[in-house]
């Protein structure tokens, strides 16, 4: 009797069926995996997030828009000098995959020259403990941030009316109504009666958890600090040195990797990124090629990213395989390049839909002035953090379209593009699991994670008509000019041509040039405004000069409580403001001169 014909389709079934049941016992740990991939993609995206072009900046509030609750505690809105994103250039899709090659191959050759990479392991370690103490810094002060925000929200809403914290009062009080409420819990809670030393307990610590301190270091010659320092700062502080000594001294569990891999990408996220869609393109092109010769043509990737053990990959608990040692714990793994390299992408497309939401904003307003298109810029509003307000308060969608903020879609604008590279990013990242599990062998996960991000992004502005803008879409900071009639000399207009020729440059050419730091772009800007306005003043001044007791100090530090708000005055003999300061809890200060009137009475 002949034996029956197995039809492809059969034979294609039954080899999907027996992947899978050997895939099987491995999906809890790909969907570790999966999800530890996307969520320091998520949020350094939206931590990414900065005003776009679109947008108009908006004006700074004055001594007279703040109360003492907003002066007093810490400010979302003002977190200290703001980082600049270092943008790659064209020139970098060249230098990225040659300078990671030269130092794979350097790395690769000191581990079989050492034959043990113990001695390599600890020089390394300690070099990225240095970079992983502020990255970790940065991520767990940005998660309290959040865990602050939901238990001592600034605003909540509760029986249909909103409610906003008066610190210095002890209570809530509603917008409209002026109802008050004594408890410090937010929404339903705020319903559940405290006794009396635990309501104060719980208001001492929302006031201690915003207070924020001024920090003063001085050596002349050398260096001059102000930060605000509050109790989150040190918080994060004290739980990363603690977890970077502990990964670097003691013992490197896969848990604690992984922590230091999170913040390392979530840093990275937020400093560097390709200005331009054409040009992340061509970076993603460049490095496409890098993996697939690294990993499938040379042992290098590899080696070293089996020898190594330091936070520059994820690790996932997983079944042991036959051929493991017994005695050591099996652990799959992804590079941080794989998360880094896509993620850029991501971030980038995240920033092109706050600008159209802006742009369109701005049609729309632009409408209803009765002016031409793009005429007219719309106010721009924060895009991020206010997490716990958002959970208690959620907005309320509008009748009418809203053309000066606050808007309520803000920190929920439409994320087309961002979605669809998600979507792109996570079949990417299943197509690489499935040919890993069907060949056996490890794969360059940028082989499919590249095409499935690039056709993802291009794919959705093809269909919806959109390739010109996303092709003209810039991510480069732009310079705004200011009225300043002081800083026209020319002298200030070399130096700040200076700072803006080092920003030009690509950040490799930045790098080895040593014009490259962590904080350079926002210092230089820094410097360059701060020495037109120091110039500004002298030149005002002319030939009156003081010496002051603060330039003849060679080391000075002090921490000071933040001074509330303080009103501003014209003095009726000279043309210089005087300020006089408000009530504060310590004794209080002697004013610079005599107080003739106050066109508003100090909030005690």
């Amino acid at each position: 009797m002949a034996e029956a014909e197995i039809s492809p389709l059969a034979e294609l079934l039954g080899h999907a069926f027996y992947h899978f049941d050997r895939m099987r016992p491995l999906l809890p740990t790909y969907g570790h995996l999966l999800v530890s991939a996307l969520f320091p993609i998520w949020i350094g995206a939206h931590a990414s997030l900065s005003r776009p072009s679109s947008a108009a900046k908006p004006p700074k509030k004055s001594d007279e828009d703040l109360d003492d609750d907003e002066d007093d505690e810490d400010n979302e809105d003002d977190q200290g000098p703001v980082q600049r994103m270092e943008g790659l250039e064209p020139s970098d899709a060249l230098m990225f995959p040659l300078t990671a090659g030269l130092t794979l191959g350097g790395l690769y050759l000191v581990i079989k020259w050492l034959e043990d990479p113990a001695i390599l392991n600890k020089i390394l370690g300690f070099y990225f403990s240095q970079m992983g103490l502020f990255f970790a810094v940065a991520f767990l002060k940005d998660t309290l941030l959040i865990v602050r925000s939901v238990f001592f929200p600034r605003h909540y809403r509760y029986g249909g009316k909103l409610y906003h914290a008066k610190q210095s009062e002890r209570v809530f009080k509603a917008e409209l109504t002026n109802e008050l409420r004594h408890s410090p819990l937010p929404g339903i809670f705020s319903a559940i009666p405290l006794p009396g030393f635990l309501q104060n307990f719980l208001w001492t610590c929302r006031s201690v958890s915003y207070r924020r301190l001024r920090l003063r270091a001085h050596i002349r010659g050398l260096f001059e600090i102000k930060p605000l320092v509050g109790l989150l700062d040190l918080l994060s502080g004290i739980i990363a040195l603690i977890a970077v000594g502990y990964f670097t001294f003691v013992v490197k569990p896969w848990w604690l990797t992984n922590f230091l891999g999170f913040s390392f990408s979530y840093g990275t996220l937020q400093f560097m990124s390709p200005s331009t869609f054409w040009t992340g393109s061509l970076i993603l092109g460049s490095l496409f090629f890098y993996d697939i010769y690294f990993v499938f043509f040379t042992p290098l990737m590899v080696t070293v990213a089996t020898k190594l053990d330091v936070p520059i990959k994820l690790l996932f608990p997983r079944p042991p395989s036959p051929g493991d040692k017994p005695g050591i714990e099996a652990l799959a793994m992804l590079g941080l390049g794989d998360i880094v390299i896509p993620g850029m992408m991501v971030g980038l497309a995240l920033r092109f839909d706050l600008f159209l939401y802006y742009r369109n904003k701005g049609i729309k307003k632009a409408q209803a002035e009765g002016l031409k298109e793009f005429a007219s810029k719309p106010l721009y509003q924060r895009a991020t953090g206010s997490w716990g307000e958002r959970f208690w308060a959620p907005a309320t969608i509008p009748e009418e379209t809203e053309i000066q903020p606050p808007y309520h879609n803000a920190r929920s604008f439409p994320k087309v593009y961002f979605k669809a590279s998600i979507v792109g990013y996570v079949v990417g990242m299943i197509t690489t699991l499935l040919a890993m599990q069907y060949s056996n062998h490890a794969q360059p996960a940028l082989l499919y994670l590249v095409p499935g991000v690039l056709t993802s992004l291009w794919g959705t502005a093809f269909f919806r008509g959109e390739i010109k803008s996303m092709w003209a879409f810039s991510d480069a900071d732009e310079e705004e000019e200011e009225d300043d009639q002081d800083t026209t000399e020319s002298k200030d207009t070399d130096e700040k041509k200076e700072v803006a020729g080092t920003e030009t440059k690509s950040l490799f050419m930045r790098i080895w040039s040593g014009e490259a730091s962590l904080f350079g772009s926002s210092q230089n800007k820094e410097k360059a405004d701060k020495g037109a306005q120091v110039k500004s003043k002298e030149t005002k001044k002319g030939s009156k000069t003081e010496d002051k007791a603060e330039d003849l100090d060679l080391v000075s530090f002090s921490i000071s409580l933040r001074r509330k708000n303080q009103i501003t005055l014209k003095s009726t003999d000279e043309d210089k403001p005087v300020m006089i300061p408000g009530p504060v809890d310590e004794e209080d200060e002697r004013p610079l001169k005599k107080r003739r009137g106050t066109p508003r009475k100090p909030t005690f």
